[in-house]
């Protein structure tokens, strides 16, 4: 018995879209202390800084329905199923949270530097490109050009620093070294800087202009670790469906699982390439990162900046709604928190917000508190009817 185009449609494109609004956290852990994170809070308290926040569209979905936000409202009969998610593991930055999401839960934090790297690995490196190394200290990225870009200029010596995430940071003047050696550099770091000097990722800062005028440009590129088990992305891609990953997925996976990938420059090009991937027939995951909030915005303190691109995407938001197909599912997360409004310039131990919005989603079901980022995989892979041992719990039967 031949089967009904359209049962048979259902089956070829149904999908899930999966955006991170990167550092977009809703509120403290109850652990935030361990992080020194006590009293973050990253959309609570933007909007108490700016007087409350006009986003009707995310205000619509149920944002104001998960946890009280000043001037967005919680609605009676919100559009999208709505709740939270703690994470599980130990850690608060892209590679723990993204990988958390997949199913990797990670038990021990990526090792960090907050001292700067040893003599031993800064030499290692050093003979290895070729040329001695400045920086070597924890910095903002901002901040470490600005105070070290006209001695590498005048040098031609990289520029190395870290964070209070597991990461391994260098910043180059492209004009002074050219955009091909800097990712040499960078992989040459990735290489070296596993076992006992594991790092999470290795990220080139590329930048240009002159001493007083730097910025950073869009030619960031990130390599980090082969997550330490199966993920959703290898699940998908087994079961013949594509992986399609906007922004730096790609890098946070090291590519393993992706099936179609596009780098964006910043938040509104990243909506422009989810938008043609849910305009493309393919069925599967579109994943998609927004990095503008935490890498603009969370890292420099600027408040009313991640407000405003707050703002920018909801204004996209409807667009992203109306290209839905039937099948398809949105969900809208975060990956951690990143305070623009404490003194800490790092990532925040927050939970993220869960926005669920289809066709096949029962408006205004409450998906509650999940105990792990790991839920929001698991739930991707039930509903495209994907076999599993992947850690967590669907929230599937609950929101349909």
């Amino acid at each position: 018995m031949s089967m009904p185009i359209q049962g048979l449609r259902r089956i070829i494109m149904k999908r899930v879209v999966l955006i991170v609004l990167d550092s977009v956290g809703i509120g403290e852990m109850p652990d935030a202390d361990l992080y020194g994170d006590k009293g973050s809070n990253t959309l609570g308290n933007i909007a108490k800084k700016v007087g409350g926040m006009n986003i009707p569209n995310l205000e619509a979905l149920g944002l104001g329905n998960i946890a009280p936000i000043e001037g967005v409202k919680v609605q009676e009969k919100p559009l999208a199923a709505f709740g939270k998610a703690a994470e599980l593991s130990v850690g608060k930055d892209t590679v723990t949270g993204h990988w958390e999401m997949s199913g990797v839960i990670l038990k021990e934090p990526l090792k960090t530097f907050p001292n700067g790297f040893s003599d031993e690995i800064i030499k290692t490196f050093e003979e290895k490109i070729g040329r001695k190394t400045i920086g070597n200290v924890v910095a903002s990225g901002t901040e470490i050009i600005e105070r070290l870009g006209e001695e590498h200029m005048k040098t031609g010596f990289p520029i190395i620093y870290t964070s209070a995430d597991s990461v391994f940071q260098i910043a180059a003047h492209e004009e002074i070294i050219p955009l091909d050696e800097i990712y040499r550099f960078c992989q040459i770091a990735r290489d070296m800087l596993v076992g006992e000097w594991q790092v999470g990722r290795v990220i080139a800062r590329p930048f240009l202009g002159t001493p007083g005028q730097f910025k950073r440009t869009s030619n960031r590129k990130d390599y980090a670790l082969n997550p330490f088990n199966k993920t959703i992305l290898e699940y998908v891609k087994e079961a013949g469906k594509n992986v399609m990953c906007v922004g730096k997925i790609e890098d946070v996976f090291n590519k393993i699982g992706v099936t179609h990938s596009v780098h964006t420059k910043n938040n509104m090009e990243g909506v422009e390439e989810i938008l043609n991937f849910i305009e493309k027939p393919l069925p599967g995951l579109i994943w998609a990162n927004l990095v503008d909030f935490d890498m603009m915005f969370g890292h420099r303190n600027d408040f009313n900046g991640y407000y405003n691109a707050i703002k920018e995407f909801d204004v996209r938001l409807p667009e992203i709604l109306s290209k839905l197909n039937d099948d398809d599912i949105l969900i809208i997360t975060a990956d951690h928190g990143c305070d623009p409004t404490t003194s800490s310039t790092d990532h925040s131990r927050e939970y993220i917000p869960l926005l669920v919005y289809g066709k096949n989603v029962r408006p205004g079901s409450s998906i509650g508190i999940r105990g792990t980022f790991s839920d929001i995989g698991k739930t991707i892979l039930d509903y495209l009817d994907i076999p599993n041992t992947l850690y967590g719990e669907s929230f599937l039967k609950g929101i349909k």
